[in-house]
């Protein structure tokens, strides 16, 4: 399976948004405080190439974008494939 990581804040709405669709697909992940820790959220605008909202999403390094995006895999039939998991 594949390595997922997320820049979030427990506050934001489009994170739990994101997380809630790895959590229904069985996906373990990496979820990234950048409001407890102010160097994770340099690092986040630097892997993501100026990317400062958050949630920003990785998988397997690939940056992929927010939850918008991740949704938008999701209904173009290919997050699964990014994840490594088999279609349902």
């Amino acid at each position: 399976m594949a390595k997922v990581e997320l820049y979030t804040t427990q506050w934001c709405g489009y994170c739990a948004r994101a997380r809630a669709l790895l959590n229904k697909k069985g996906v373990a992940f990496t979820d990234i405080d950048v409001d407890s820790d102010s160097s994770k959220r340099d690092e986040m605008v630097a892997r993501s190439h100026g990317g400062s909202t958050v949630p920003q999403i990785f998988i397997d390094g690939e940056h992929i974008g927010g939850s918008d995006d991740l949704f938008a895999l999701e209904q173009a039939g290919e997050l699964n494939r990014k994840l490594g998991i088999a279609a349902p």
